[in-house]
């Protein structure tokens, strides 16, 4: 039998994407959100995505709940604001105070400077593990930036972000 950190470094090898994931309290107007990798294409009809979500993170209450929420695609051309979410913020503070954003009527965050934004609505989730499981439909889309690639991420290993 294989050592599990050995094992996990070829899951680490999986490409994924970087995503800044948004959700604005209804009630409060608070916008929260988070770095996200885990996150992809699952259904062509309906338009599907699936995310991971940690309890606990920004915005998890409010996705969960079924609060319409974005999922900002970070572009090669501008991740400057990726490191704000990198390692977190203080949950006292508005993380998009300095951010430059948008929210349009359905109450999702679009950031002005990511490659695309995807709106959506939870449809189910699952607790398979330490991660939560969203299955989520795109309601809605904006492309910032056609020509922009985007940026992709390899982790070390699959037992670490």
């Amino acid at each position: 039998m294989s050592d599990r950190s050995e094992v996990a470094k070829a899951v680490g090898h999986i490409p994924s994407g970087l995503f800044i994931v948004c959700a604005k309290d209804p009630e409060s107007s608070r916008i929260d959100g988070f770095l996200a990798s885990w996150v992809q294409q699952i259904s062509f009809d309906p338009l599907l995505v699936g995310l991971c979500l940690k309890p606990g993170r920004p915005a998890y209450d409010l996705i969960t709940k079924g609060t319409v929420f974005s999922i900002n695609v970070v572009g090669d051309h501008d991740a400057s604001y990726l490191k704000h979410f990198w390692k977190g913020y203080d949950p006292n503070t508005d993380p998009f105070s300095e951010i430059e954003h948008i929210s349009i009527d359905n109450g999702a965050v679009v950031i002005s400077r990511a490659k695309s934004t995807m709106i959506c609505k939870i449809k189910e989730s699952h607790s398979p593990g330490d991660h939560q499981l969203v299955v989520a439909e795109v309601i809605h889309s904006i492309v910032g930036d056609e020509k922009a690639l985007p940026k992709v991420h390899i982790r070390k290993s699959g037992l670490d972000y």
